[in-house]
């Protein structure tokens, strides 16, 4: 059955972010404080990584590089369709593989995995985790061609599984695109960067820390 933009269904959701030395906190609304008027990336460094091999946080992935010859043929994406939609290319799916295997390198439990509708998410969370099956979420979807209304609930689920706590021994890993993060928090991640958020429940959350792609060589070990 087709599923197309102008058909996105209502979900209500989540919130913000922050490193344990520098936080850039937003509201349980969802907006972004009146001081925080542009985001500033924090790398991780290998204590991050330590604290979240105990569990108890949220990873957000952007999908791995895309060929951007083929846009997303908007607003006739057909979510069974990928012809219609950007795909990755090879170093994209290359990048999505070898960040999965930092992951796991890392030693970083991973439980739930929930991502974007999209072809080239589902390509990349095959590409990472090719031994795990992720839920398919509506309301991760790519925002950057949407009305106001229609990302409204795209924002909130988001925000929703940024600040839904997390049980300790296991990491909740969302993967989908920067321009949710950038409706969010006013940052727009490189492609195939993972995002480090504590949640705080109640809609509120703390960014942690960003690691890039080309950052993974230098936190492990």
């Amino acid at each position: 059955m087709k599923m197309r933009l102008s058909a996105l269904v209502l979900l209500a959701g989540t919130v913000l972010a922050v490193p344990p030395l520098r936080p850039a906190v937003a509201d349980a609304a969802g907006a972004a404080p009146a001081a925080a008027a542009k985001f500033v990336e924090v790398p991780a460094v290998a204590a991050t990584l330590e604290q979240v091999r105990h569990g108890g946080f949220v990873l957000y992935m952007r999908h791995g590089r895309t060929d951007n010859s083929k846009p997303d043929r908007f607003p006739a994406v057909d979510l069974a369709d990928c012809s219609t939609q950007r795909p990755l290319n090879e170093d994209g799916r290359r990048m999505a593989a070898d960040v999965g295997d930092a992951i796991r390198k890392a030693g970083l439990p991973i439980g739930e995995i929930r991502i974007s509708p999209l072809c080239r998410v589902k390509e990349t969370a095959a590409a990472a985790f090719p031994q795990r099956s992720a839920e398919i979420d509506e309301n991760l979807m790519y925002t950057a061609n949407l009305t106001d209304g229609q990302k409204a609930p795209i924002i909130a689920n988001t925000r929703r599984l940024l600040s839904m706590p997390v049980p300790a021994g296991s990491n909740r890993l969302l993967i989908a695109h920067a321009p949710n993060l950038m409706d969010l928090i006013g940052y727009f991640p490189k492609e195939g960067t993972v995002v480090i958020f504590r949640p705080k429940g109640d809609g509120g959350f703390d960014y942690v820390a960003s690691i890039p792609p080309g950052l993974w060589d230098g936190l492990l070990p």
